[in-house]
């Protein structure tokens, strides 16, 4: 019975973790990586082919992204989620395929230009349709079986509707273990979604850490802060530009900014237009007004009983073609522009940027973790310039961090979550999610609180039945995110790229070998650069 280390180890994008039992391999979540963490999205370190079972916590594409690519490159087993994350698959999984291959077309122009070899997107949107073929849906609390002698168990992660944290009873001959995944887990008292559930025991737990060495600011009222950020700006005459995920978190805003509008808020423009300028956030607000007996906390609850729309108002409109969102730019009109993607790094919110950065009368406001290498970070590190399309934007619009409106747990709550499991029955803890220089700090915060716990590395392999770690993995080097006008690789480029690093990394792990079998592995890459010699 082992546990490999597939992604989001010691970074926050990318999950990736695979089990195996009985000979059988279940991976929980395959995720696209993004931003500084981006190693290699168009490799894998196992066959997709070899895959029995994938369990997707939710459907976050940095949980979920490299689905198709598995579909594509010969996965022919199952994929077991919840029934409103299989909904959201649906549509996030084709908008992703979408933008891979805007970006292989957009590169492909380039390299044709400069005499290079044309690249293939990671997949397409052929690809992500086919996922649904092969998905299993579940409820919360259902005993769902996965593969022989393991069973699974989804519940509620407050993170995302729909997502979960999975609890897996693996049988293996005589043994026994539980292994649980907590997924994301969500912050509480979050608008529309419950707090999180809990499970209180396992052998083995693998935690995120994203916020784990830090708390959020405390917002004595979301709807209030919001609602100054939005009159102060349209005062001014300016726009507010907020870069937003679009699923989950601009339901959210929408939600805040109906009760901002109902409590007569903003007094500097009555009735402000707000647009949402992202087909996929159209697509997911009607699956949040679809059915979601199960998914939503009281108050979102009472209000749906009551025949209140959560997401709609006045003032509200739901742009759908390119050309209407080209429009908003030259309507001079103080307004409030949410758009994808949340971290700025693609989508249509990088043509609001374009116009409203160098306008000292507007806002940027960002709602949502940023990860180190993006734009939208680059933005909140107080960058004077920016290149978008080609162009340098000064940055002289006032960047606001909203904090305190996190989907994630803070220090505190993942303390609150993991004090659930009992320290003496808990054999193992591991420490993911979490960038390299917070999830150690959280892996020793656990310890300290009696938990064997540490932070696995890339490719790590642990022994579940006999409780020691097999191979030590090793930490990718980081490369500087390629932005428009830096030179891409080839995807074949980036392949070898990564084999070297885990060429590397199996380097590391001979040590202690017999010299005979050192003496054959030296020989056997002394051969192979003798023969690839440039």
């Amino acid at each position: 019975m082992k546990l490999s280390f597939y992604g989001a180890d010691r970074c926050v994008t990318g999950s990736c973790h695979c089990l195996e039992v009985n000979g059988k391999r279940i991976l929980v979540d395959c995720g696209l990586q993004q931003g500084r963490d981006e190693v290699d999205n168009t490799a894998l370190p196992f066959h997709p082919g070899s895959i029995d079972a994938v369990l997707v916590t939710h459907a976050h594409i940095d949980h979920s992204g490299r689905i198709p690519m598995l579909i594509k490159n010969g996965f022919q087993g199952k994929i077991i989620t919840t029934r409103l994350t299989a909904d959201l698959l649906d549509i996030m999984l084709q908008d992703s395929a979408h933008i891979q291959e805007q970006d292989a077309e957009y590169q492909n122009r380039k390299n044709k230009r400069a005499g290079r070899p044309e690249i293939e997107p990671i997949y397409t949107v052929a690809d992500a349709l086919r996922v649904r073929e092969f998905v299993q849906t579940c409820e919360y609390g259902q005993d769902v079986p996965v593969v022989d002698g393991v069973t699974a168990q989804f519940i509620d992660a407050g993170h995302l509707l729909g997502s979960a944290s999975i609890r897996l009873i693996c049988r293996e001959g005589d043994e026994e273990r539980t292994i649980v995944f907590s997924g994301d887990i969500g912050n509480v008292d979050q608008p529309i979604i419950r707090d999180p559930q809990f499970f209180t025991s396992a052998d083995y737990v693998l935690t995120e850490s994203t916020y784990g060495d830090r708390n959020h600011t405390e917002v004595w009222s979301y709807t209030d802060e919001l609602a100054e950020i939005i009159d102060e700006t349209l005062r001014k005459g300016g726009n507010v530009v907020i870069p937003s995920f679009a699923v989950g978190r601009t339901q959210e805003l929408l939600y805040f900014i109906r009760e901002i509008k109902d409590k007569g808020l903003v007094t500097s423009v009555k009735d402000f237009p707000v647009y949402v300028d992202s087909p996929l956030a159209k697509k997911a607000t009607t699956i949040f007004c679809g059915d979601l007996r199960g998914y939503l906390d009281d108050d979102a609850l009472a209000l749906v009983q009551d025949g209140t729309h959560m997401f709609n108002f006045p003032g509200l409109h739901l742009t759908e073609t390119v050309d209407e969102s080209k429009l908003l730019n030259m309507d001079k009109t103080p307004k409030v522009i949410i758009s994808a993607s949340g971290m700025c790094d693609a989508g249509r919110i990088r043509h609001h940027l374009k116009y409203n950065l160098w306008r000292a009368d507007s806002a940027v406001v960002f709602v949502g973790f940023q990860s180190p290498g993006t734009l939208g970070r680059n933005l909140l590190d107080g960058a004077e310039s920016v290149r978008l399309f080609g162009e340098d934007i000064a940055v002289r619009a006032k960047i606001v961090n909203f904090q305190g409106l996190s989907s994630h747990a803070d220090h505190d709550h993942l303390i609150d979550w993991i004090k659930h499991f009992d320290p003496a029955r808990t054999t193992h803890v591991f420490v993911v999610h979490g960038d390299r220089d917070v999830a150690p700090v959280y892996a020793d915060t656990v310890k300290s609180l009696g938990f064997a716990a540490h932070a696995p590395q890339y490719t790590e392999e642990y022994d579940l039945i006999a409780d020691k770690q097999i191979s030590p993995g090793y930490l990718p080097e980081r490369r500087t995110r390629a932005y428009e006008g830096a030179p891409k690789t080839t995807g074949a480029y980036q392949r070898l790229v990564q084999l070297g690093d885990m060429l590397v990394g199996l380097i590391r792990r001979s040590k202690g070998r017999d010299n005979k079998t050192l003496a054959a592995f030296a020989e056997a890459i002394s051969k192979l650069i003798s023969k690839f010699e440039f």
